[in-house]
């Protein structure tokens, strides 16, 4: 039987517990969660996890993006590299699977293993499983920059690794551009793999080392080696080669029959050989003491909150925290140096070099999540490395996503323009903010990108001359606002004029006379015909339609408030959108739809700030009516228990800030909605030594709805809560009761910031 969130705070009194204790790697493994089970240190290099299928292609691989499903039944192999909840994929570099035996078998159907979720554990930081063919006990654990096998064979049994440069996530033929092993003769492994897919062009070169001798091993191109029959015995001459080079390279190590578990270490890094070599020295203790550095990062990290609520609420709670924290990665070596994007060699001084920036998506609650709960991270490593790859881009800049400082052009916007802005506005210091100004202008003045030349001449982006632009057009001008808010505290009037202007090119895609967000023509003419429900790749709106994107005006809700002719009219719009009959139709061309109620679809990003915005039309009560309609229908405890794809932790970041009581729509204004709280009682730990706690008297499913608000012991009316109330410390204290408060917080002056709020106009 499922259990809602909502359901399991009725179910038993709150329970203290670790948060590390309480996450769950599996949770979001199946359905359209995309995460991945294995092993990773905060913010890690390396992602060591099973994979579970690399032999799809493109397409059919979407289901697989992470590498593994948990409703498969069989395990490839262990790879290094994975993202966590990306609609898109790439990755799953370096697989290792061990295998026993007289004979190895280097084709994937053959050294594949079955198991079983009975005899499978996964923790932050370690993954262990039982692999029933080759009867060997498999056990993962990783540092920042390296990953960590051990493996326990049957006795007697003879103790092989085979080690697969040809397989990858989202593969295809020709994926792989050329690789390279070699055996140093001190027994290290080193080589690298250049692929194209995702990212063009991306190098990565790895250094293993064992803690056993080797007895033989063969390197084997399958794709020239003409003797080759996909299947290998001990000790073959012909392969037994110090090193090998070419499209098509699978390796096989042989160690004999053991008496001890064999631990394997592999480093990885962007730029070559050497720089593997050094981060594998730079982490050199055994698989328990890397296992136990990793534990104790994570208890450290995940420690920064308490949660007292039932079990079922702090597993999902500590596994979605969990899932906030492992990206934007670790994409520098030990010694500094990193690939940008391009494509050189570079030396990060006195930061760690950071990349996977899944902007579109992590600009709206992830980032905003680590600006207030890992500052650190945030502004020498998350803002220098954004700031550094625009002076490193072919193009002059900043990212738009990301990976291995490589650049794929997925998604639209410029969203590493608020995430700047967002941190710099929150007093986030260690960068240069004129600098980081500036490479912000650039990004949104680079005519060639999206559409951007049209829309800096006539003030919106033509459908004609660029697809998906009505999404482009609100998307840009939302980042325009956040570059005139740091304009305006860098007392930089030209470029705060110039973009407070621009921020209010929303309205010229905005059709007054039927209330939606439409894509128009270069003449200037709405785009027909129009169906505001239909949903295509490459249309008029990005992964959505005009249900979603009509919104997306964080910087001024209160003018799209006046626009669909007030409070009344703009409350029925919203609960029209969440009341849809979708019945009668097919979103099943569209992968990254999902979570829907109504048109309100909670698996995708454009989706995730809509129930908050009851508040800006003063009826915050049904904010607290959607929100808990949210929590129970997309998110369960259970490996199925993502709606949609976790998206580098921004569905996990939602679910965080939702939990606590409060979110960010509008990343920059300083502010977060009040929504309503789903556990009896959280503590932020915050980074400098002040806490913060979030009570809710009556919580239960009698009693949904906010009563009456406190913050520091005085009564709070207004619907939103300042960022600097939270770091200050204190009490965010809620009193929920059975029947709505109707007029809590919902006069004018008492509503979220928003430019165009008449007298009461904040964020200008």
């Amino acid at each position: 039987m499922r259990i809602t969130l909502a359901l399991a705070l009725a179910l038993s009194a709150p329970a203290a517990a670790s948060t590390y204790t309480d996450a769950d790697p599996f949770v979001g493994t199946g359905g359209e969660g995309h995460t991945f089970p294995g092993a990773v240190a905060p913010f890690g290099m390396v992602q060591l996890s099973p994979d579970t299928d690399t032999s799809c292609v493109i397409r059919a691989c979407y289901k697989w993006a992470a590498g593994y499903r948990y409703e498969d039944k069989t395990i490839q192999g262990f790879s290094h590299t994975h993202f966590s909840g990306a609609g898109h994929s790439d990755l799953g570099d370096f697989l290792i699977m061990p295998v026993s035996g007289e004979a190895v078998s280097l084709e994937p159907a053959g050294y594949r293993s079955r198991f079983d979720h009975t005899h499978e554990q996964a923790e932050p930081g370690y993954y262990a499983v039982d692999l029933i063919d080759p009867r060997v006990h498999a056990e993962l654990t990783a540092g920042t920059r390296i990953g960590a096998h051990r493996y326990t064979f049957a006795p007697g049994a003879k103790a092989h690794l085979v080690f697969d440069l040809r397989t990858s996530l989202y593969n295809y033929p020709g994926k792989v551009l050329w690789s390279s092993i070699r055996l140093r003769p001190d027994g290290t492994v080193t080589g690298c793999r250049q692929t194209r897919g995702w990212a063009p062009d991306r190098v990565l070169c790895f250094a293993m080392r064992f803690s056993a001798p080797l007895t033989g091993h063969a390197f084997v191109s399958t794709e020239t080696d003409i003797a080759y029959k996909g299947f290998q015995g001990p000790g073959r001459g012909t392969d037994d080669l110090a090193e090998r080079t070419g499209r098509a390279i699978v390796a096989r190590f042989d160690f004999g029959t053991l008496d001890h578990p064999l631990e394997v270490k592999v480093a990885i890094s962007s730029v070559d050989e050497d720089g593997a070599i050094a981060n594998l020295a730079s982490e050199p203790a055994d698989f328990n003491t890397i296992r136990a550095n990793t534990k104790a990062a994570w208890e450290q990290a995940l420690g920064v909150v308490d949660i007292a609520a039932p079990a079922p609420t702090r597993k999902s709670l500590a596994t979605a925290f969990y899932h906030s924290l492992l990206a934007p990665s670790v994409a520098s070596d030990a010694d500094g140096r990193y690939r940008g994007p391009d494509n050189q060699v570079h030396i990060a001084q006195d930061f760690t070099f950071r990349s996977t920036f899944s902007l579109w998506d992590t600009f709206r609650a992830e980032h905003p999540l680590l600006t207030l709960i890992q500052p650190e991270r945030t502004n020498a490593d998350f803002i220098r490395s954004l700031v550094e790859s625009r002076k490193e881009s072919p193009f002059g800049i900043l990212p738009v996503w990301q990976f291995q400082g490589r650049e794929t052009w997925t998604m639209i916007g410029y969203h590493a323009v608020p995430i700047i802005a967002d941190a710099y506005l929150k007093g986030i210091k260690g960068f240069d903010p004129n600098e980081a100004l500036d490479a912000m202008v650039a990004s949104a003045t680079y005519g060639p990108y999206g559409g951007l030349a049209d829309y800096m001449k006539l003030g919106y982006v033509p459908i004609d001359r660029e697809p998906e632009a009505a999404s482009k057009t609100v998307e840009y001008a939302y980042d325009d606002w956040t570059i005139a808010m740091m304009a305006k505290k860098l007392g930089r009037s030209d470029v705060y004029e110039t973009f407070l202007k621009r921020s209010g090119n929303w309205r010229n895609s905005f059709d007054v006379k039927n209330g939606w967000l439409r894509a128009r023509l270069s003449n200037g003419q709405f785009r027909t015909p129009f169906d505001p429900a239909a949903i295509n790749y490459g249309s008029d709106y990005t992964e959505g339609n005009a249900w979603q994107y009509s919104w997306f005006v964080p910087q001024n809700q209160a003018g799209l408030v006046r626009l669909l002719g007030g409070d009344k009219a703009t409350i029925a719009k919203l609960d029209a959108m969440f009341d849809f009959d979708t019945s009668k139709l097919d979103y099943s061309h569209a992968e990254d739809i999902s979570g829907l109620i109504g048109q309100y679809i909670h698996g995708n990003e454009p989706s995730h700030h809509v129930a908050y915005l009851y508040s800006y039309a003063g009826a915050p009560w049904r904010t607290q009516e959607r929100l808990r309609q949210i929590v129970d229908s997309q998110y369960k405890p259970t490996p199925d228990g993502l709606a949609g794809n976790d998206d580098l932790g921004q569905m996990s970041a939602w679910l965080v800030f939702t939990a606590l009581g409060f979110y960010p729509v509008t990343p920059g204004s300083l502010e977060y909605v009040i929504g309503r709280p789903f556990v009896k009682r959280a503590t932020l730990h915050l980074p400098n030594g002040k806490t913060f706690t979030i009570v809710a008297d009556h919580l239960d499913d009698a009693h949904p709805y906010v009563g009456s608000v406190m913050l520091d012991g005085r009564p709070l009316t207004r619907g939103f809560i300042r960022h600097g109330e939270i770091v200050t410390g204190g009490e965010l204290h809620f009193v929920m009761a059975a029947k709505p408060n109707k007029s809590w917080a919902s006069a004018a002056a008492m509503r979220p910031m928003s430019m165009d709020a008449g007298p009461f106009a904040r964020g200008k």
